[in-house]
């Protein structure tokens, strides 16, 4: 009788949180009953950066017309990468741009649209930046987009195994990414020009590499675990986004860079 009472006792034992997630992030989009969609304080972060993206991308567009065509071509990039982001804010605080995916959780494939127009721009950037050849800036470029490929496939995988394939992959592709930026671009920034521009590189990548290697966490922690809420995903790559865009934005447009390198080369041509 003790046995058959413990059974029956184990058999009404109510599931624990950690159990109830786990069994949530099985259900597949077609068995959701209820989907965990962005709340009020996710909402009101992705009005902030869409508001910052903006006005980034109007004030790098104006100052663009009237910029030293030394550095006119940092102007207009810039414009286009916080455009297109402030467009992929925009469809998300308008509730588009979103679907459900394993475990019932509201995922926003905007963001990759944005990020795969955008991230290999902001390559191109540092890639001019650093004088580097073409050829090695679209490699990197082109890397950059087979990562975040990776990252939506991953995002939207209805079987585990796969979606962390997925994530592996993603993250061997970041890593040729991160090795151009540490090591190949800035070897050419120091190889053709002065301290004044070896030091903007310097902060310019280290910005990008650490705001770009924490992505991958929050992914993990919301996306692939389901530890984070939608709104606190939401808000780490709000944070994200204007850091690594619109402070990005304003870093490399120094023009006291631009203008010493510029009379370095009149000078060799004096």
């Amino acid at each position: 009788h003790g046995s058959a009472l413990t059974a029956l006792n184990a058999s009404k034992r109510q599931p624990t949180m950690v159990e109830e997630g786990m069994e949530a992030s099985r259900l597949l989009p077609a068995d959701c009953l209820a989907i965990q969609e962005i709340g009020a304080s996710g909402a009101i972060f992705d009005v902030l950066a869409w508001i910052a993206l903006l006005f980034t991308a109007l004030f790098m567009a104006f100052k663009a017309v009237n910029a030293d065509p030394v550095v006119r071509k940092f102007y207009y990039i810039n414009a286009f990468v916080c455009g297109v982001a402030s467009f992929s804010y925009f469809a998300m605080i308008s509730g588009m741009g979103w679907e459900t995916i394993m475990g019932c959780r509201q995922m926003f494939y905007v963001r990759y649209i944005d990020w795969f127009i955008t991230t290999p721009l902001m390559i191109l950037n540092i890639g001019l930046l650093a004088g580097e050849e073409q050829w090695m800036i679209a490699a990197i470029m082109g890397a950059d987009m087979g990562m975040i490929f990776a990252g939506y496939m991953g995002s939207v995988a209805l079987v585990p195994t796969v979606k962390w394939l997925w994530f592996v992959i993603g993250l061997v592709v970041y890593i040729p990414v991160v090795i151009a930026l540490v090591r190949i671009f800035r070897q050419c920034v120091l190889d053709k020009y002065d301290m004044d521009r070896i030091e903007l590189y310097g902060k310019v990548s280290l910005l990008t590499v650490v705001s770009w290697s924490v992505y991958p966490f929050v992914w993990l922690l919301s996306v692939g675990t389901g530890g984070l809420g939608v709104s606190a995903e939401s808000i780490l790559y709000a944070l994200l986004d204007v850091t690594s865009k619109c402070f990005f934005s304003f870093m490399i447009i120094q023009m006291d860079v631009y203008e010493s390198a510029s009379a370095e080369t009149q000078k060799e041509y004096v």
